[in-house]
C-alpha cells in the first residue's frame, strides 16, 4: 500500500538510524519485486539544443547561441548503439534537448537499432514534449518507452522555472500511456521555492499518473543559469524521496542518477542502498559528451567500470530490460 502523506512527510525528514531503517525497508521492497538486480541502460545524448528555457539548465534556449551546438546523425546514433550492444546492454536511451530538428535522425536510427539487436531491445526516449501524433510516429518506428520528467508538481513553481505549464507536461504523459509506451517521470528535490508538501505531491503524482519509472535528482546549481547561485540540493532528501517511492510503489524502475554523485561522492552507491534498481552508463562520444551541459562542463559522467563496481559492492547483479519478456508492473492510478 502507498504511504500516507503524514508517513511520507516524516520519512522525508529522517536522518541517521531512522533513515537507515527506511532504506532497509526500501531494499526489501526492491528485493521482493525485482530480486537482487539492477537494470542497466546505455544512454546516447543526441543533441544539446533545446527550445525550452528552464531556469536550472545550461542548455536552456537563451544559452543556445553561446553553446557549442551539435546534432547527431542517424549513422552516429547507430554507431553508439552498437557500442552499447557490445557492452551487453539491451536498453538504449536516446536523450536530448527538445528540438524538432533531431527527430528525423532519431526516427531513422530506431529501426536500424532494432535490426542490430534482432528486435530484442528496449528503445527508451527522453526528448521532451511533443504532439500525440509525433509520439505515435516514434512508437510505430519501434520506440517502446519514454521518459518525461515532471520536475515539480507545483503548477506555479513549474511555470516559474520551466516557463511552460505543468498541465501540458501531464497531457504528454497521458498521451504516451494511451499509445502503449512504458512511461517514466521524475522530479528535482530542493528546487528553489519548493516546499516539503510539494515534494509529497511529487511522490503521490507517480502513483496517480500510473507510470512505470520515476527518478529523483537533487537540485544542482549550474553555471550560466538564473539559478547558478542557489544552494545545492540535499542528497539526504533526494535519497529519502527515492526510498518513499520504492516503498509506496515497489514495481517502479527507479534509477540512481548521476546528479547524486555530482552532488556528493558516493551518492550513487547510497542511491542503490535506498532502493534504486537502475543505472545508466554514458555512451555519448567524447567530443559530444563535453558539450552536453546538463549540469555544466564538469558534470559526473557514468562509465561502465563505475557501475560494475557499485553494483558489486551493493551485492547486486546486473540484468537487462524488464519490459522485453513481461508486462511492466504499473502502480495504482
Amino acid at each position: 500500500m502507498p504511504l500516507t502523506r503524514s508517513e511520507i512527510r516524516e520519512m522525508l525528514l529522517a536522518r541517521g538510524t531512522e533513515q537507515e531503517e527506511i532504506f532497509a525497508r526500501a531494499r526489501q521492497a526492491r528485493e521482493e519485486c525485482f530480486g537482487s538486480t539492477v537494470v542497466l541502460r546505455g544512454v546516447v545524448e543526441v543533441t544539446n539544443v533545446c527550445r525550452v528555457n528552464c531556469d536550472y539548465c545550461p542548455m536552456r534556449r537563451d544559452n543556445t547561441r553561446g553553446n557549442d551546438r551539435y546534432f547527431m546523425s542517424a549513422e552516429e546514433i547507430v554507431s553508439r548503439a552498437t557500442r552499447i550492444k557490445d557492452a551487453g546492454i539491451d536498453v538504449i536511451l536516446l536523450q536530448g534537448g527538445e528540438t524538432p530538428r533531431e527527430l528525423s535522425a532519431v526516427e531513422e536510427a530506431i529501426p536500424r537499432i532494432r535490426e542490430l539487436f534482432d528486435d530484442r531491445v528496449e528503445i527508451l526516449l527522453n526528448l521532451g514534449n511533443m504532439r500525440k501524433a509525433q509520439y505515435a510516429r516514434l512508437r510505430e518506428t519501434g520506440a517502446t518507452s519514454y521518459i518525461l520528467k515532471h520536475e515539480t508538481s507545483d503548477p506555479a513553481l513549474h511555470r516559474k522555472l520551466r516557463h511552460e505549464s505543468l498541465e501540458e507536461r501531464l497531457r504528454c504523459m497521458r498521451d504516451l500511456l494511451d499509445l502503449g509506451y512504458k512511461v517514466g517521470t521524475g522530479l528535482i528535490s530542493d528546487l528553489p521555492g519548493q516546499s516539503l508538501e510539494s515534494v509529497v505531491d511529487d511522490i503521490e503524482l507517480a502513483g496517480e499518473i500510473g507510470v512505470h519509472m520515476c527518478s529523483v535528482s537533487p537540485f544542482v546549481p549550474a553555471p550560466d543559469t538564473p539559478l547558478q547561485l542557489g544552494a545545492p540540493g540535499s542528497v539526504d532528501l533526494a535519497l529519502n524521496v527515492l526510498a518513499c517511492l520504492r516503498i509506496s510503489y515497489p514495481g517502479l524502475l527507479i534509477p540512481s542518477v548521476s546528479a547524486l554523485e555530482k552532488t556528493s561522492a558516493g551518492g550513487q552507491s547510497r542511491g542503490l542502498a535506498a532502493g534504486a534498481n537502475v543505472m545508466t552508463v554514458n555512451f555519448t562520444g567524447d567530443s559530444d559528451r563535453h558539450r552536453y551541459l546538463i549540469y555544466g562542463k564538469d558534470r559526473f559522467v557514468v562509465k561502465m567500470r563505475h557501475v560494475e563496481e557499485l553494483v558489486r559492492a551493493a551485492d547486486l547483479r546486473v540484468r537487462g530490460s524488464v519490459f522485453l519478456d513481461e508486462e511492466a508492473p504499473v502502480v495504482s492510478r
